[in-house]
């Protein structure tokens, strides 16, 4: 005679109230990844946009520093393309003590973006 083996409970798999525990926690869980995907999709649109800031700045520096003739003084400003990108740049050009240097202090901004700025010093000549 073969004998069926039976639970001593007489009961199998989950509860109604543990899968409605089990589904709140992953709902949860799935929530946070989606806010944390949002976030992480904004800071790399953001860190694009100050890399070609960070770029154009950087060109528009060198450009002051080996153009034979030094910037003029004061304040000039305009804009640029890169990229496919369109900036809008301001620089500042003072004479530092002493007469001999140039302080030359560049800003650069996209229409959506932080503003970036660099400072370089260059000889008058």
């Amino acid at each position: 005679m073969r004998r069926h083996p039976r639970s001593t409970s007489g009961q199998t798999g989950f509860s109604l109230l543990e899968m409605l525990v089990a589904l709140a926690v992953f709902s949860i869980a799935a929530l946070a990844l989606i806010k944390l995907q949002g976030a992480s999709l904004m800071q790399t649109a953001e860190l694009d946009s100050r890399l070609y800031s960070e770029i154009m700045v950087r060109n528009l520096a060198v450009e002051a520093l080996t153009d034979p003739n030094p910037p003029p003084l004061g304040d000039s400003q305009g804009s640029a393309t890169n990229a496919g990108r369109n900036f809008t740049w301001r620089r500042t050009t003072t004479v530092m003590e002493g007469g001999e240097l140039l302080k030359v202090d560049v800003a650069v901004k996209q229409a959506a973006g932080p503003e970036v700025t660099l400072s370089v010093i260059r000889p008058v000549l």
